[in-house]
């Protein structure tokens, strides 16, 4: 039930123009099939899958078509039934406008299903290993914007507190405004089943006070659940009270540590769209192939919001939906405060895509990042910040490059919402150089991890190559030692052979000093004496050589 407690306020946030009801007023729209669909393979955080399907295969809708090994990933399936035309790189929504693999299927129009086999409320039976396979394989991410693998976060077991996030600060976006109002009883079972596999003691449902349909219809599911499990907690509309921190913060009082986790002080967060998808998993076996996504903004003529497949052109999406106004002026994917702007619409709907906004000329979203002005110091965007850090100073070290002193500024706690950026009177866009900082050190880590493997691997192989060097010497040692026992000699060591040879060279060096002493240079006009001195050296030189050959 809805219960009255006192909630904890954050530093800072925004008090915004939300335009929500630009799409709120209509229910959620089928998006009409399109004749090809183009599935990225990289659809959330972590490693893209690999490919699993051939070109030219036919293929059934929810089958999957690409899967990856390593743990943080998650697969991609069939949105429709048809044939795989090709493989290979296709336009894809991001910020650079950059290629990316792609599946791309031609749709049959038959709509034909893989083979299902639903859990349903035999759930309660399993246990939290089998669920979260399903989840996984199902291609389950957060919905909410961040895109993580959903069965990742639920490695942690004996949570205390299921935080379910139906909060939606951002302006203009409403697919959780209506998923909410028209599928609430999917969301509350939705939400069971995470908490069965993370062993929660509670569950408690946030919404903005500024909902209040969503909010019945919430309420009347939680009564028919009645068992006392979920709670309904109204929040005041503030963005962005909708982050993941400031959320926690508002309804516990609790602050993830430093590089920490929510699972460190008991707690997880899900968005109400990802529990929605957790529920078709499980009752009816459905791979996450489709998500609601509001189409809005006044460079729109008939903003509503549509469920999607994944694949889906944004174009077809924008034509359903009327097509562009002659006011439109710029295409953004996401919010206006922490979106990005699309230089064109041939791209797909992805999993992570849950608003195409349209604004008009007169609109000031997203801010003129072209020319802005110097930093004044005004000191705004520190009011502004939630998180309590020093905008400026970042802003200051991202633009240098100076990394070192950016990370001592705390770069990594920044959650991107964008509040500096909106208040700051230079129109500077400060979210970017943060951006931009993180990406640069990320790769910078990734070059040091690189090169430390490159050096390990070196060190490795001339380890490798003096251990193969010892162990050549040792078989020719005893192989020495073998000959000479062969031939009746006494084995020694290579040691002591070596010592051996050097003491006779020495020795045969001596000897010939002392036959070139006695040996006069010239032996002309020499008395008797001295022919007798030659003579007893002739005999000494004899005797010498006779010892030698001995």
């Amino acid at each position: 039930m809805m219960e009255s407690t006192t909630l904890k306020h954050f530093h800072g946030g925004l008090k915004l123009n939300y335009h929500k009801e630009l799409s709120n007023q209509g229910p959620i729209a089928k998006c009409k099939p399109q004749s090809r669909y183009v599935i990225p393979l990289q659809q959330h955080i972590g490693a893209a899958g690999e490919v699993i399907v051939k070109q030219g295969q036919r293929v059934l809708k929810g089958q999957m078509l690409a899967i990856s090994e390593k743990l943080v990933s998650a697969p991609v399936h069939a949105p429709v039934s048809g044939t795989i035309v090709e493989i290979g790189k296709h336009a894809t929504p991001h910020p650079s406008g950059m290629e990316a693999d792609c599946i791309i299927i031609e749709n049959d129009f038959q709509d034909e299903w893989v083979e299902k086999k639903p859990v349903a409320d035999d759930y309660n039976q399993m246990n939290s290993h089998d669920l979260r396979n399903i989840i996984r394989n199902a291609g389950i991410v957060g919905l909410g914007g961040a895109v993580f693998p959903s069965a990742i976060k639920q490695t942690e077991v004996n949570i205390n507190t299921l935080i379910l996030n139906g909060i939606e600060c951002e302006p203009y976006i409403t697919c959780d405004d209506l998923l909410m109002r028209e599928r609430a009883r999917e969301v509350i079972q939705g939400a069971d089943i995470i908490a069965h596999i993370i062993k929660a003691r509670e569950c408690i449902i946030t919404i903005e006070d500024n909902k209040p349909e969503a909010i019945a219809a919430m309420q009347a599911a939680i009564d028919e659940d009645s068992t006392g499990f979920f709670r309904l907690q109204i929040v005041p509309t503030l963005y962005p009270s909708g982050s993941e921190k400031m959320l926690i913060k508002i309804v516990t009082g609790k602050e993830i540590p430093m590089n920490g986790l929510p699972a460190d002080i008991g707690v997880l967060c899900h968005n109400v769209g990802t529990a929605y998808a957790i529920h078709k998993a499980i009752y009816e076996d459905e791979p996450l192939i489709s998500r609601i996504v509001t189409v809005t903004g006044n460079g729109i003529e008939q903003a509503q919001n549509l469920e999607v497949p994944i694949g889906t052109s944004i174009a077809d999406c924008i034509e359903q939906c009327g097509g562009y106004s002659s006011d439109a002026h710029c295409l953004i994917i996401g919010g206006p405060m922490m979106g990005y702007s699309l230089d064109n619409d041939a791209v797909p709907v992805i999993k992570a895509c849950n608003c195409l906004l349209v604004t008009s000329s007169d609109e000031i979203y997203p801010a003129n990042t072209e020319a802005h002005m110097p930093c004044i110091r005004c000191g705004r965007c520190v009011e502004a910040c939630p998180v309590q850090l020093l905008p400026q100073q970042l802003y200051w070290y991202a633009s240098c490059g100076n990394h070192e002193r950016v990370s001592e500024y705390h770069l990594f706690d920044c959650i991107e919402c964008g509040c500096c950026t909106y208040v700051c009177p230079s129109q500077i866009p400060l979210v970017q150089y943060y951006r931009n900082a993180k990406s640069e050190i990320w790769q910078q880590a990734a070059d040091r991890k690189k090169s430390d493997a490159a050096r390990v691997r070196h060190e490795a192989r001339e380890h490798r190559l003096e251990l193969q060097k010892r162990e050549r010497e040792e078989k020719l040692r005893k192989k020495r030692e073998m000959l000479n026992q062969k031939k009746g000699k006494p084995a020694t060591s290579e040691i002591d052979e070596k010592k051996a040879a050097i003491a006779e060279a020495l020795a045969r060096v001596k000897k010939k000093k002392e036959i070139q002493e006695i040996t006069p240079k010239n032996t002309d006009n020499l008395n008797a004496a001295q022919e007798r001195q030659i003579r007893e050296a002739d005999q000494r030189r004899k005797s010498i050589k006779k010892e030698n050959n001995e």
